[in-house]
């Protein structure tokens, strides 16, 4: 009986280890689907943050919203963020899921621009199916509420990409021109302004230049300042 005793708590008193193993070795997947059921559109992402900025009464010149592009932009050139500039990039996002974080994540902090990029992940179908006339339709939903609100609003147009490496064998070329070909269009008819990185990231077959993306989808800090050389002149103009 003693040594069953012993045996018993031994095995006891790994439990909490065994649990915490367990939660280390969570997937990105299961993270990422624990995340949708629990807050879809990612509210509490900024949530806090959000609430600093607007209880300190800090100026917002422009919000830039979007997926994991936009998030690496931040991380990869901070430099380029200077006071003023507000990231709300989140890694795998799809444009339904802006839609919901807009009133929070850029009207809420008055900026006089929003940067919006969206479309990769709708492609990729992360948050399941979507058409790309349900994709325009949430951008051009983007649109109409920052404009709403007195936001000029900044499209960008969607990075191209050759391959997803997460969607193996899923045509990506096609959706990724089509979308921007929309916003190009929309922008006009909207008063918008079109950023189109298309020319300094894209080869002629459609993928990302050598050296401007990690993976053929995330610029590298050299896309990243490509980039920039294409929205510096319209950020000057607006004084952002």
């Amino acid at each position: 009986m003693p040594i069953v005793r012993r045996r018993f708590l031994a095995g006891t008193l790994l439990l909490p280890v065994a649990v915490q193993a367990d939660q280390a070795q969570e997937s990105w997947e299961d993270k990422h689907q624990r995340q949708l059921k629990e807050d879809w559109p990612w509210l509490g992402r900024y949530a806090a943050d959000n609430r600093k900025l607007i209880a300190a009464g800090q100026k917002v010149d422009i919000v830039f919203m979007g997926d994991s592009i936009t998030e690496g932009w931040q991380s990869k050139h901070p430099a380029f963020f200077t006071p003023g500039r507000i990231c709300r990039g989140i890694g795998g996002q799809t444009s339904p899921q802006m839609v919901l974080r807009m009133m929070a994540d850029v009207i809420a902090l008055k900026p006089r621009l929003v940067h919006i990029m969206a479309g990769t992940n709708d492609i990729a179908g992360n948050t399941g199916t979507i058409s790309i006339a349900q994709s325009c339709d949430n951008l051009r939903m983007m649109t109409e509420l920052a404009q709403a609100n007195g936001i000029h609003v900044l499209l960008a147009s969607v990075p191209p990409a050759d391959h997803f490496p997460w969607r193996p064998g899923l045509a990506t070329v096609e959706p990724i021109r089509a979308i921007n070909r929309w916003q190009a269009s929309y922008a006009r008819r909207a008063r918008a302004t079109f950023i189109d990185y298309t020319g300094v990231l894209g080869t002629a077959a459609g993928g990302m230049k050598p050296g401007l993306a990690s993976d053929g989808v995330h610029p590298t800090e050299a896309g990243y300042a490509a980039m920039e050389a294409v929205l510096a002149p319209v950020l000057k103009a607006h004084k952002a």
